[in-house]
């Protein structure tokens, strides 16, 4: 029985990722870490770890009924926490669709099998890892956005010595009236 490294989360639009990766190299100097390749942005919204394809495809068939609807992303915020050494972007006043689908997919992991850390949920998108020591973080004048019109289930891939997320099925969230 094959096992995959497994998660749902949204993904950047292109413009997006490339506009955040000139950024982080105008805002962070190259000691501060390792950055997060521009197609790898993304914001994990329930993490499942290592999992069989049957348990993937009934988490698959669970995130299909989920009637959503899309929101509004404001990246607006950013920290550092030198524990995991992660510098992160993410947003002062996540939005209630955001937390509501995050919940929704964390609870059916939960009830499937897959560990959820007792951590409350903190919506980020990681910019660089390997970030231990201090770093200056820039001032809170940046300001991002972008609706959410879906969600993805996500695989981690490691091959040659790079880690690659690839979506491996989407589903979308109803438009706001």
């Amino acid at each position: 029985m094959s096992a995959r490294r497994l998660f749902f989360g949204i993904g950047l639009p292109e413009p997006l990722q490339q506009q955040l990766v000139r950024w982080r190299a105008e805002q962070f100097p190259e000691e501060a870490g390792r950055p997060v390749a521009a197609a790898n942005l993304h914001i994990t919204l329930a993490f499942l770890g290592e999992i069989s394809d049957e348990k993937a495809q009934g988490l698959q068939q669970l995130a299909g009924r989920i009637r959503q609807p899309s929101f509004t992303l404001h990246l607006d915020d950013a920290g550092h926490w030198p524990r995991p050494g992660v510098i992160w972007l993410g947003c002062r006043q996540a939005p209630r669709g955001l937390l509501q689908l995050a919940e929704m997919l964390r609870a059916q992991a939960a009830r499937s099998g897959c560990y959820q850390s007792p951590q409350p949920f903190h919506p980020h998108l990681t910019l660089l890892r390997n970030a231990t020591r201090p770093v200056a973080l820039p001032p809170r004048n940046f300001h991002w956005q972008f609706t959410v019109g879906h969600f993805s289930l996500y695989q981690s891939v490691f091959a040659q010595g790079r880690t690659r997320y690839r979506a491996l099925q989407s589903w979308p969230l109803q438009e706001s009236v």
